[in-house]
């Protein structure tokens, strides 16, 4: 496989919904009354707000020599369950694309060594944290999936 195909498919892996919903799925359509309603352990919100923090904090882990690592878990979950205001809700799902976009340049970005380690990192490459927060998006999307089918507005 060339390193371009291999780029593109990272690049898609971010978004893509092969094998189960992706994140726009996921958030497409939610009621503004139940983005803060707990459905076992998360509501809506924490779970998309989470996967903007912990997706913006590895973005920013690649790309910023002066990173400053997050507290574990205070910085990456929001403070309640609901977003403070609509809006709220709306500059988040923004946040979350545009840094997802980002991490899909990255990954293009033919002049970057997705094999060779973050210099101020501790051994991470770059593909390490493209897989890792394809991973970690695709966990919680899933979970997302399973607060909205409790809460009644699954209906894919």
């Amino acid at each position: 496989m060339s390193d371009k195909a291999v780029r593109e498919l990272l690049a898609r892996l971010l978004d893509w919904e092969d094998a189960h919903a992706g994140f726009d799925t996921a958030v497409a359509d939610v009621p503004e009354e139940v983005r803060g309603r707990r459905a076992g352990a998360h509501s809506p919100w924490e779970l998309v707000e989470h996967m903007r923090l912990a997706q913006h904090d590895i973005l920013d882990f690649c790309v910023n020599p002066n990173y400053k690592e997050l507290n574990w878990p205070q910085d990456y979950w929001p403070s309640t369950p609901a977003p403070a205001t609509r809006a709220a809700w709306d500059d988040s799902l923004a946040a979350f694309r545009r840094d997802r976009e980002a991490l899909k340049q990255m990954a293009l970005d033919t002049s970057r060594d997705l094999t060779a380690r973050i210099p101020h990192g501790e051994g991470q490459t770059y593909l390490r944290e493209l897989l890792l927060i394809a991973d970690h998006t695709a966990y919680h999307v899933g979970q997302l999936v399973l607060v909205r089918q409790s809460l009644g507005i699954w209906k894919r």
